[in-house]
């Protein structure tokens, strides 16, 4: 007899081993409909997994995580099917699920056109129209690599070669074609309904450069046909807002081959930085910082003692002079140590609060650069806490209570809070990871924010809060952290006098807000798609005058709002006043004023507001009293 126990905590019998598909058959004909994988003892399985012992099972539909990934799993191989069904001397390489989809690489005589990608969706949807059967079968490594060549399919060949002898392997076939594969799958193709090719790129081998080059396709799968136009016109949002288009639009930086990874920045560009750093800095003043500078090259016997030589020296800049090897720094931490350990602290000096704007090199592979999202050398607005034991849980606290207002402050109201736990390689104790893990939940807590757990995904020093911002059409943004280091005081012998008169270790806690300053300054422009707040908006006024008449009317407006202190255009050009109108719109200027004769004899200007707004006229006071409200309240 066979017992299962369901996720309500019901249980069934059956009088010998049955499959996932007879149990959610045995709930109900609706169930056994929807059935698309199953959970047994907590792994997901195929439907047609026997169960032979007593066990819990849960049934996996396509309102599970689990099931849309099981349905994005089976799409890539839909895909390879249809590939190998029209071009049949393709050879498939490997197929994985990615967020929001799937890939697979293929090797191919030539590059695959969007014709060809047309034409291949074409046909996984046909292919999907035969609802056939996906089944399994397991064979012998070896008997599974004499298959696969057997086939001509030499890249899966090898990859079954590099699994142990003595392993067999588990294969998936729907109609015409098999591929080697772990699963699970859906019980037939028919489940696959809601799916998109996207793009072509290119792949090495097993992702090593020395390796030939392959095709990568990009696919989208979702449960809904709704789900699958959402996340489609999602992405057609996030094209206009893409932060390197609109960068080139309105002028704000470049990127050139001669830098490769490195941030040009332009005037406005500039603007909106010093903008965001000087906020920062107030920031630090109003919260207990001491701002700091550290250096920028550091000898290599610094890393080493830091660890940063044996796990990161691959992404590290060296250089040598007088032969003596040295790192741009990829991280500020180190710096911040050295000027903790000039004179001698006292506890009555802690906690003990270093902030700085610090420049950070990294080695990152040319294809991971995207924009300034992801760059080799960016500043962050790094900070470092020294402190007891003690203070970590009021730290803490005060650090998500001042994080939350500064992400209100630049437009971001929902975040997603996660404390990221003890990992089975660490170091320090048992009892310090308790109090640590503690803190940091407790100061969420008191916060009064729901957070999620991500178990062992700590640091080998100590657990982290990180904090994520929900952007306006929905992507998750990972930008604030709160670290507890025991690890790095203790390598560079970092301490403080006790009340006792002994001498102790610092705890040392690492905070980043908005993290890299140019990856921050990336997701703001995509979240406000270029139209920056009053108070970022690189340009905030531009004074259009219609006739040369208004010209001098329209130079005292531009005085008077300078020295109000903000940051304002003139135009006197001779131009149509319509054509001038028009093309500082488009660079999304949060006001223009326009000054005619009226306007000039009232002393008056005529007001347009973002979004083709037209206000009307008003007196230079009251419009400086509307601007001066815009900026105060961050709008």
């Amino acid at each position: 007899m066979i017992q299962v126990t369901l996720p309500d905590g019901s249980q069934r019998q059956f009088p010998g081993p049955v499959t996932v598909a007879d149990v959610a058959a045995s709930i109900g004909p609706g169930l056994a409909k929807a059935a698309l994988a199953g959970k047994v003892d907590g792994k997901v399985v195929d439907t047609s997994h026997p169960i032979d012992h007593d066990a819990p099972v849960a049934i996996v539909t396509a309102k599970d995580p689990e099931g849309v990934e099981v349905i994005r799993h089976s799409t890539a191989h839909l895909l390879a099917y249809a590939v190998k069904e029209l071009f049949p001397e393709a050879q498939v390489t490997i197929g994985p699920v990615i967020e929001n989809g799937f890939y697979y690489d293929f090797a191919y005589k030539r590059p695959f056109t969007p014709e060809d990608l047309a034409a291949i969706e074409k046909r996984m949807a046909e292919l999907a129209a035969k609802d056939e059967p996906v089944t399994r079968r397991v064979l012998p490594r070896d008997e599974a690599v004499r298959h696969f060549k057997s086939l001509g399919e030499h890249y899966k060949a090898e990859i079954i070669e590099s699994i142990p002898a003595d392993q067999d392997v588990s294969l998936y076939r729907e109609g015409g074609f098999e591929d080697l594969c772990r699963g699970p799958h859906v019980p037939s193709t028919g489940r696959l309904k809601h799916f998109k090719l996207m793009k072509v790129a290119g792949a090495y081998w097993r992702g090593d450069h020395r390796n030939e080059m392959l095709q990568r396709v990009y696919g989208t799968a979702w449960a809904s046909k709704e789900e699958l136009q959402q996340y489609l016109k999602m992405l057609e949002e996030a094209e206009k807002r893409d932060h390197r288009r609109l960068g080139r639009e309105l002028d704000l930086f470049h990127m050139d081959d001669h830098a490769p990874g490195v941030v040009c920045w332009h005037p406005k560009g500039w603007t909106v930085w010093q903008e965001v750093e000087q906020y920062m800095r107030r920031v630090y003043r109003e919260n207990g910082y001491q701002e700091v500078k550290g250096p920028q090259l550091l000898d290599k016997s610094l890393w080493e003692k830091t660890g940063h030589w044996d796990k990161y020296r691959e992404n590290m800049f060296v250089t040598e002079s007088e032969k003596r090897e040295y790192a741009l720094k990829p991280m500020n931490c180190p710096g911040h140590i050295l000027i903790f350990k000039q004179g001698v602290k006292s506890y009555r000096d802690l906690p003990l609060r270093y902030g700085e704007f610090g420049q950070c090199h990294r080695n990152e592979p040319t294809g991971g650069l995207h924009g300034i999202m992801r760059v080799r050398g960016f500043t962050q607005d790094d900070g470092h806490i020294f402190c007891t034991e003690e203070h970590i849980l009021p730290e803490c606290t005060t650090y998500t209570t001042l994080l939350q207002k500064v992400y209100r402050d630049f437009g971001f109201s929902d975040i997603i809070y996660k404390i990221a736990t003890r990992p089975e390689k660490r170091i320090g104790s048992d009892e310090s990871w308790d109090k640590a893990e503690h803190a940091l939940m407790e100061s969420l807590r008191a916060s009064g924010c729901e957070f999620e757990i991500s178990p062992g995904e700590g640091a080998f020093y100590g657990p982290k809060i990180e904090y994520t911002l929900k952007d306006a059409i929905g992507r998750q943004w990972q930008c604030g952290t709160i670290q507890v280091d025991f690890s790095m005081p203790e390598r560079l012998d970092a301490e403080y006098v006790g009340e006792d008169g002994a001498r102790h270790r610092p705890v040392m806690l690492h905070r980043a807000i908005v993290g890299s300053m140019e990856r921050f300054i990336g997701i703001l422009i995509e979240q406000h798609a270029g139209a920056l707040p009053v108070w970022l908006a690189p340009q905030q006024v531009a004074v259009l005058n219609i006739t040369d008449a208004q010209a001098d009317y329209a130079r005292d407006v531009a005085k008077a709002l300078q020295n109000q202190g903000l940051r304002v255009e003139l135009d006197l050009r001779n131009e149509k006043i319509t054509y001038k109108i028009r093309e500082h719109s488009l660079q999304k200027l949060p006001y223009i004023l326009v000054v005619g004769d009226k306007e000039k004899a009232a002393g008056a200007v005529a007001v347009r507001a973002r979004g083709n707004q037209d206000l009307g006229a008003m007196s230079l006071e009251a419009f400086s009293q509307r601007i001066a409200a815009d900026i105060a309240s961050k709008h």
